[in-house]
């Protein structure tokens, strides 16, 4: 199996997703993390150095949608779905398309343009995952979580608003800090302080709340595939981390979650909190067979 990259923000939550992927799955995962830490590592570049890097990527992502990969990791997961009698996966461009965003520090005008760039994320990472789970398990292709997806997406961002501020990416919309008496050209220096604003804490509260209803309605319909337990610890661990950074506000959310060391506890529960309930499933799926 290649070594996992996982980096930058939502590290350990990635980490632990992919402990609790079970093979063959765990293998498509850490392809597509690779790829994501490859697409990552490229923006620390210098600016037209990035640009090339991310142009060759997305030159990769086309040559790979053909089966003609050249990167050990393009090539690995090329492989991993051909186990499956899978083609390979069509949609990697949209970690590309999320990366070029970032590069240009590019904001977002409404939530409409947020939830674009977070669909696209999912796109290219979770429906992969999703679809070779699906044929892993010889279950019919289900909704490649798309939703769920750009949901998590979305959280991932509020939890690492502060840190992102500081390299001038605003990961909120600016009709929405301009509600909260953000102007956009202070955003980036108040969302780097130690403590934020009433208003702006009130307006986090409420995306936090409304970011967790939205992801554990997606992760309970999340289909009972093994190969989406990962996916699932990855949700539970966002939820958890959601709920701390809620708690602390106004405080700024810490780029690193203060209560980490605790998170293989509960990464262990939810996975067992998952198989447990696809054990379930089967079971009452079973009994009905019998009627």
């Amino acid at each position: 199996m290649m070594p996992a990259a996982v980096e930058g923000a939502g590290a350990g939550r990635r980490a632990l997703a992919l402990l609790y992927t079970p093979a063959p799955g765990q293998s498509c995962l850490q392809a597509l993390l690779g790829i994501e830490a490859q697409l990552r590592s490229s923006l620390r570049a210098e600016h037209e150095v990035a640009h090339a890097r991310l142009s060759w990527w997305r030159d990769e992502c086309a040559r790979t949608a053909r089966g003609e990969p050249l990167h050990p990791l393009t090539q690995h997961l090329t492989a991993v779905f051909a186990t499956r009698g899978l083609p390979p996966p069509p949609s990697l461009a949209g970690l590309v398309d999320v990366a070029v965003w970032d590069l240009a520090s590019a904001t977002f005008e409404r939530q409409a343009e947020l939830s674009a760039y977070c669909t696209r994320w999912s796109g290219g990472l979770l429906q992969p995952l999703a679809l070779f789970s699906a044929a892993a398990d010889g279950n019919p292709v289900h909704d490649p979580l798309t939703a769920l997806g750009a949901t998590l997406c979305e959280l991932e961002l509020l939890l690492a608003l502060r840190g992102h501020a500081a390299q001038g990416r605003l990961r909120l919309p600016l009709d929405a800090l301009a509600a909260a008496g953000l102007p956009a050209q202070d955003a980036a220096r108040v969302l780097g302080q130690d403590t934020w604003p009433a208003a702006l804490a009130s307006l986090l509260n409420e995306r936090h709340c409304d970011l967790r209803q939205r992801l554990a309605a997606a992760l309970a319909a999340l289909p009972r595939q093994t190969g989406l337990r990962g996916v699932a610890v990855w949700g539970a661990l966002a939820l958890s981390h959601s709920r701390a950074a809620a708690r602390r506000l106004p405080e700024a959310t810490a780029s690193r979650h203060p209560r980490a060391p605790l998170d293989a506890l509960r990464a262990w529960s939810a996975a067992r909190s998952w198989q447990k309930g696809r054990q379930q499933k089967m079971t009452s799926t079973l009994r009905s067979s019998r009627v």
